[in-house]
């Protein structure tokens, strides 16, 4: 009998060990053993290596790409235009393992404090993967160590201020060229593809057209050309006559000018008299446009300018009808950053197939980290605007501006 006893306790009390040493809580993914009901092999290992885990979007929902915009106020052309091309690349990019793509635009009204409220919106969302900004350089500052804390890539169509890739920034990177870059392609051009070896460079004493003007004088120089006039124009002037006809005492084979149309227009007039009407105008992404060349007439037949608007191809093409058709307005005509804006948005989407991975519960999870380095990365990507192929600052724009030429009263490309 007292055998009997101490057997039935010693088996009601290994009952109780046992029910003790049972499956983890439900919702513990901290042990590797998937057996039992156990859902840790729903997250994919590499969540737990990644320096900034993964973003996890349940099914159901939607993958969402970001974007800060001026979208209200004086400035809004240029979000609207841009976010309008971004959908249409959400719209051609299909889905990520079934799930779809969603733009998700908020308005910075393009300032800086716009910007940085953006961006802790975005940032507290685990459903946003990518962001497609920031459209200004002000609010995309700051935003920037927002984005970086929390591992969210941005690329961005439109910030074209140089010293944003100088920051530091892990996070940030641009599909749009920078004034920096659109000078030295206009030098190389002027000297490599028109056989100039004489210029002069003007501007308006503005950043803009000034900066330009430095890095023509600069890399035209290194090029083995010379500048043989540097010079400023007064703003709103009506008559730079006597500036044209000192620099024609020099004979150079081509004015560069670095400044906006208005000015563009009275010089592009003034040559002739100037006694430089052999020499060749060529101007900016400023003084491109329709108002050139109603304003100029002959005067400005011949005239060069950059702009960013690309090359013509099939894609351009098909976007263009695309854009047109959903909007009701041609491409190009509220911002000249529209097709920027599905090709930021087409990278970051393209980036996000290549590092997702579903897991057994069903959900979508995009390792953080491993995100923010494949798009700066990204290396000979094809897009509308051209070949992105990302510094290791984040540079990403390797195709510069399109140059274009006034023939018989209207812009058309030139030859590359």
């Amino acid at each position: 009998m007292k055998k009997s006893v101490l057997f039935f306790v010693f088996v009601v009390f290994a009952m109780i060990l046992a029910s003790c040493n049972g499956a983890a809580p439900a919702g513990d993914t901290s042990n590797g053993d998937s057996s039992g009901g156990d859902t840790t092999s729903a997250v994919p290992e590499v969540c737990a290596s990644d320096a900034f885990g993964c973003a996890v979007v349940p099914a159901g929902q939607t993958v969402k790409i970001g974007m800060g915009a001026p979208l209200t106020g004086d400035y809004a052309s240029f979000g609207v235009d841009i976010s309008q091309g971004a959908a249409i690349a959400v719209k051609d990019a299909g889905t990520v393992e079934g799930f779809a793509f969603e733009l998700v635009a908020q308005d910075t009204q393009g300032a800086p404090e716009g910007g940085a409220a953006v961006a802790n919106k975005l940032a507290t969302d685990p459903t946003v993967v990518a962001i497609a900004g920031h459209i200004f350089s002000g609010s995309t500052e700051a935003a920037m160590p927002i984005y970086d804390k929390a591992g969210l890539p941005m690329m961005s169509p439109s910030a074209t201020n140089p010293p944003l890739t100088t920051l530091g920034s892990k996070v940030f990177n641009r599909i749009a060229f920078t004034d920096a870059v659109q000078g030295k392609f206009a030098a190389d051009y002027l000297y490599n593809k028109l056989g100039f070896r004489k210029i002069a460079a003007l501007h308006d004493g503005g950043a803009y057209g000034q900066g330009l003007a430095d890095v023509v004088q600069a890399e035209f120089t290194a090029l083995g050309g010379e500048v043989v006039g540097y010079e400023a124009v007064t703003p709103g002037e009506t008559d730079y006559t006597a500036t044209l006809s000192a620099l024609a005492a020099k004979n150079p084979e081509a004015i560069y000018f670095g400044g906006y149309v208005a000015e563009g227009v009275v010089l592009a007039n003034n040559m002739k008299q100037s006694g430089l009407e052999n020499a060749v105008f060529f101007g900016c992404d400023g003084t491109f446009g329709a108002e050139f060349v109603e304003k100029t007439g002959a005067n400005g037949e011949g005239a060069y300018a950059a702009s960013l608007i690309p090359p013509q191809s099939e894609a351009k093409l098909k976007f263009d009808a695309d854009y047109l058709a959903a909007y009701g307005v041609g491409a190009g005509t509220l911002s000249p950053y529209t097709w920027s804006g599905y090709d930021a948005a087409a990278v970051l989407m393209a980036k996000v197939k290549e590092v997702a991975v579903l897991g057994g519960d069903g959900s979508l999870y995009v390792p953080r980290g491993a995100l923010v380095n494949a798009v700066r990365t990204t290396s000979g990507f094809v897009s509308i605007t051209g070949d992105v192929t990302c510094s290791d600052v984040g540079e990403c724009n390797t195709a510069g501006p399109t140059f274009y030429i006034v023939q018989d009263g209207d812009w058309v490309q030139a030859e590359k």
